[in-house]
């Protein structure tokens, strides 16, 4: 019987990737057995699924093969969906086997909040992969192709976004690059056409500066874009919603950005959990389980002033190298690393040519902020790929 120990991640994105890849690097040989466990073949970049989503970019740009980012002499790659947790047994369900670990790393992503809005998780589309990435896309042009063969039915070219968040204002920024080139093909007069964002809280973009938040909506405003601040959506319909204030925009598509939570296997699992997310100490463990280690959209840590963290890929991305030492110091028996987060800047898209970002004390807008965002999404090709990839999927124009 093998006394090496078996190391099991659950999940490729962010956090996942790179604790496997910190792992192939700091394990000897022989050393543990590590599994990573995760339903597609490819890793995603969850920043970049609204481009696509929109129809402005290629799917192709924002994934690449797990079996070229890791050492399958090191790592054993496991395509399948994670049915069940059983951390009593030390076993993970799988949809066609088991797994049995002695140190586990949850890294399973987050899934949509909807707030028990009625109607949004039956009507509303949500951009959290590339299958659904792929489904707004082919609908929203369904939607221009039905709207000259409907007799001009507004709603087939209306369009309402939830959340006023990362998510949601990237979103709204590519689509309103990408309704001109739509309308010249389908033959729609581009002023027929309306996008509107709903948001609950009175601003968009938290944890931006209010001037930066005002110069993207400005731009956003001009690009077409109508928003609606401090009203929630109250009710999502087959063809459209209802707001708190009583308004009803009538909408064949809806797209749900509003909010993210943990995920459901976490709560099953029996885990203390708030929204699916889990409070880890400060080694990313979850409480009284000194072998699991929890990261990503599925922890939830608290920031020096008293609020979570927000679940950014940035986070994600520390934790996953923060993890990967502290599962090395578990197997030798050494002293942990404490979790600190370094906040590198943060930056949004606003469509082609236009950002906002904050970097420090500074901040930028406009053509300068597009070009850190494409630097960050650089940077990361290279951490996770090298040079190779980000010649293969990097955005240099």
């Amino acid at each position: 019987m093998s006394s090496i120990p078996k190391i099991v991640i659950l999940g490729a994105g962010y956090g996942g990737i790179l604790t496997a890849q910190r792992l192939q690097k700091a394990l000897n040989y022989n050393e543990a057995d590590v599994t990573l466990v995760n339903r597609h073949e490819y890793h995603y970049f969850t920043t970049h699924l609204h481009m696509p989503a929109a129809g402005t970019d290629s799917i192709e740009h924002t994934r690449v093969s797990i079996s070229k980012l890791i050492d399958e002499f090191k790592i054993d790659l496991v395509k399948s969906s994670v049915q069940e947790i059983r951390t009593q047994q030390k076993k993970i369900i799988l949809e066609d086997g088991t797994l049995s670990y002695d140190y586990l790393v949850i890294a399973l992503g987050g899934e949509p909040e909807t707030f028990g809005i009625p109607g949004l998780d039956k009507y509303a589309l949500t951009i959290r992969s590339i299958n659904s990435v792929r489904l707004i896309r082919e609908h929203i042009e369904y939607q221009f192709a039905k709207y000259k063969n409907e007799n001009n039915a507004q709603e087939h070219i209306n369009f309402v976004v939830g959340g006023a968040g990362f998510s949601g204002i990237e979103f709204v920024a590519e689509l309103a690059d990408r309704i001109p080139g739509l309308c010249k093909e389908y033959d729609v007069d581009p002023s027929m056409v309306n996008i509107y964002n709903v948001e609950a809280a009175p601003t968009a973009l938290p944890g931006f500066a209010p001037e930066l938040v005002e110069y993207a909506m400005d731009l956003l405003t001009k690009k077409g874009v109508t928003f609606k601040m401090g009203v929630a959506i109250k009710e999502c319909l087959p063809n459209g919603v209802i707001l708190a204030s009583g308004e009803e925009i009538k909408a064949s598509t809806i797209i749900w950005t509003g909010g993210i939570r943990g995920n459901r296997l976490i709560e099953a699992a029996g885990f203390e959990a708030m929204r699916g997310r889990v409070k880890v100490d400060e080694y990313l463990r979850a409480p009284g389980q000194e072998n699991i280690f929890i990261i990503g959209d599925g922890s939830l840590m608290i920031n020096p002033e008293g609020r979570p963290y927000p679940p950014t890929a940035q986070i994600a991305m520390q934790q996953g190298e923060c993890c990967a030492h502290n599962l090395v110091a578990a197997i030798r028996n050494q002293q942990p690393k404490k979790f600190t987060f370094s906040n590198k800047g943060t930056v949004a898209s606003l469509g082609k040519g236009q950002g906002i970002a904050v970097v420090g004390s500074k901040t930028y807008k406009g053509w300068t902020a597009a070009q850190l965002k494409k630097v960050v999404d650089m940077r990361y090709l290279f951490i996770i790929g090298g040079i190779p990839l980000v010649l293969k999927k990097g955005r240099f124009l």
